[in-house]
């Protein structure tokens, strides 16, 4: 009877397939599009919409702006307001507070 030699294939295949399977579940969490790097991306597109949404109510505030100084719609207390800013002048029953 020879003495029989251990067998390493069984554990060779299944150290392989530890170290496949421990690589594909992290890159699956960390890797560039597993999970971690998913909810930074969602949370990047929700601060960016807010960005967005505040440009738009800004853009929105100074069309209105720009149209309420227009030649077709002159508003005077716009325009007066303006003025005044842009000057520094102030009118003579006016107190000045800082």
């Amino acid at each position: 009877m020879t003495p029989k030699r251990p067998t390493f294939g069984p554990l060779i295949f299944f150290s392989v397939a530890f170290v496949l399977g421990a690589y594909f579940t992290f890159a699956a969490v960390q890797g560039s599009y597993g999970v971690f790097r998913r909810v930074q991306i969602e949370a990047e597109i929700a601060d960016l919409s807010a960005e967005r949404d505040a440009l738009r109510q800004e853009a929105e505030r100074m069309a209105n702006l720009t149209m309420r100084l227009s030649d077709a719609y002159l508003d005077l207390d716009l325009l007066d307001e303006r003025a005044r800013d842009v000057l520094g002048t102030i009118r003579a029953d006016e107190i000045v507070i800082r």
